[in-house]
């Protein structure tokens, strides 16, 4: 017969090496995740997208800088950015030189809250908890995100968007954009960050222009009414990054929370999103990095993700 004591050592040693695993190896086990999706009009060459998200950049993350470096043998034709580069006010630098050989190629970015303000100590448990409860982090008592985060650091993020600006990234904070790319006029729409209520779709709505070839919506965090808003004006593709893709997920069950209103199904990956009367691919990077304060992933490796646009079904 086994020893009383012998179930809740066990126990208790089970969850020391799942959070050995979690923040000594997943956390860096960098993965590229491969997706296509059929957007394209009929007869249109494919397009390669390498969308980043979360990279969540620290002082000293050696590995991660690397990694991201070496993203650029796969020669995307365009490079989207859905924001949350930061975890750290001191990291732009590593930030920019990580991202360095990526600026040759033709790139969009959005921001998300951890480009604006540096990250606060908090408790994982406590934090886990509010997820759970339906607080998505940042909202007031009436459900609403807040508009800014009590007691953060403000990060330099003006020299981030300078960065990105001078390799010929498209900035679209609330606004639209244009590329020519292999041929195809490509529009962007982008929002600021939902979570932050920063967003404002009024300044950008009126759907896709009708002589683009291909229109693409662009936000950080995947909140319904931004998605909502995309896809009832009749945009084809949208793009999203915040979740983590749940960050602490149980094997065969999947993610607990999303951070926002999305629903756990559509935490990370390709999916579909419905509202008046319209439909839209949705894609949400389960991103590259994390929190500096929460460094673990378990069963949700960090990712980039090479999406190629085909053409789509005959109409």
């Amino acid at each position: 017969m086994r020893p009383l004591y012998a179930v809740p050592l066990g126990i208790a040693a089970t969850g020391a090496a799942c959070v050995a695993y979690a923040a000594g190896y997943e956390v860096r086990s960098f993965r590229l995740r491969r997706v296509t999706v059929p957007v394209l009009p009929a007869g249109a060459p494919p397009l390669r997208v390498l969308q980043l998200s979360d990279i969540h950049m620290v002082n000293g993350q050696g590995k991660k800088q690397r990694w991201l470096r070496e993203l650029a043998s796969l020669k995307p034709d365009l490079v989207v950015n859905t924001g949350d580069n930061l975890s750290d006010p001191e990291a732009i630098p590593q930030t920019l030189d990580a991202l360095g050989p990526l600026m040759d190629f033709p790139g969009v970015y959005v921001f998300g809250s951890n480009d604006y303000y540096g990250p606060v100590p908090k408790s994982p448990t406590r934090y886990l908890g509010a997820m759970l409860s339906g607080d998505h982090g940042m909202n007031g008592a009436d459900g609403t995100p807040r508009r800014g985060i009590v007691g953060a650091v403000h990060n330099p993020w003006e020299d981030l968007r300078d960065g990105f600006d001078r390799a010929g990234w498209l900035n679209l904070t609330n606004t639209r954009g244009r590329l020519k790319i292999e041929g195809l006029d490509l529009e962007f729409t982008g929002l600021d960050d939902p979570h932050i209520r920063r967003d404002r779709y009024a300044r950008v709505a009126g759907g896709p222009d009708a002589d683009a070839d291909l229109s693409i919506g662009l936000v950080h965090a995947p909140y319904l009414r931004a998605l909502d808003a995309f896809t009832a004006d009749g945009y084809p593709l949208v793009l999203a990054g915040h979740t983590h893709g749940g960050q602490l997920c149980v094997p065969f069950y999947g993610a607990l929370v999303t951070n926002c209103d999305l629903d756990r199904g559509r935490v990370k990956g390709l999916s579909r999103h419905s509202a008046g009367g319209h439909e839209s691919y949705l894609h949400v990077s389960a991103g590259c990095g994390t929190n500096r304060y929460t460094p673990v992933r378990f069963a949700c490796p960090p990712e980039a993700t090479l999406l190629t646009l085909t053409a789509g079904p005959a109409a």
